[in-house]
């Protein structure tokens, strides 16, 4: 067709590209993630174990981007866990229902210690205003470090008063506090302004002086989410590495 040849001009430039044919051309440079000579000294000793005694180039680096992908799936994962720990369900909605509040467990267990504290001190005071009201003739080193105690006790809640009404003095004197005024209140009410306004104010205007500027949330991730993370996986839920995570 026009005189040209299709087999002829295939053939030329077959020739011409042919150390390109069947080539793959990547658009960055493949480089490992791990050292190349450590990773590979490493499979050679544990390879000797079952008879390998030579490795090639390609198998050190599809090991290495294996491990990288492995990373980071491990890491993703750790992140998810991380981030479903700080959501916070409604007790209103229907698709959701709480098994337990460990939150007012521990308050519970607080009051407790606090009832119990309470108790033991309450005991200790009557003995030792007992031992300070009492009138023998004599005493016992026991008895006297008792009414030492008690004394010294009784002080301490005597200065203890001075100091609550000393408080409560210097509280009435200064007056009743002032209240603060709600922040996003009044960004909300300037929003609400500007969007009843024209339409280049909503699209290219400057932002309102009362609005926070929005902060990237940081994601914290713990040796327990990874735990968790291991542990919930087939191949490392019964693995030494995770019985050694337990015990750190």
């Amino acid at each position: 067709m026009a005189g040209v040849n299709l087999l002829e001009e295939s053939a030329n430039i077959l020739a011409t590209n042919s150390g390109l044919v069947g080539a793959v051309t990547h658009s960055c440079k493949d480089e490992a993630f791990l050292s190349c000579t450590v990773l590979q000294r490493r499979m050679l000793e544990i390879g000797r174990r079952f008879g390998v005694t030579d490795l090639g180039a390609e198998v050190v680096n599809y090991v290495s981007h294996a491990t990288q992908q492995r990373l980071q799936n491990l890491l993703e994962k750790v992140s998810q866990v991380a981030q479903h720990k700080n959501i916070n369900f409604k007790q209103e909605d229907e698709k959701h229902e709480q098994s337990s509040d460990v939150r007012t467990q521990l308050k519970f267990f607080e009051q407790l210690d606090q009832l119990e504290k309470q108790r033991k001190e309450e005991q200790e005071r009557e003995i030792l205003l007992k031992a300070a009201k009492s009138r023998a003739r004599q005493e016992d080193p026991e008895q006297l470090r008792l009414k030492q105690k008690a004394k010294e006790m009784q002080q301490q809640e005597l200065a203890q008063m001075r100091q609550r009404e000393a408080n409560l003095t210097a509280l009435a004197a200064i007056g009743p506090r002032k209240k603060r005024k709600n922040v996003d209140s009044l960004s909300s009410s300037a929003s609400a302004e500007q969007g009843s306004g024209s339409g280049p104010s909503l699209a290219g205007g400057p932002p309102p002086s009362g609005s926070r500027p929005t902060r990237q949330r940081i994601t914290r991730v713990n040796l327990r989410d990874l735990l968790f993370c291991l542990e919930d996986e087939r191949f490392t839920s019964r693995s030494h590495f995770l019985y050694k995570g337990f015990l750190k």
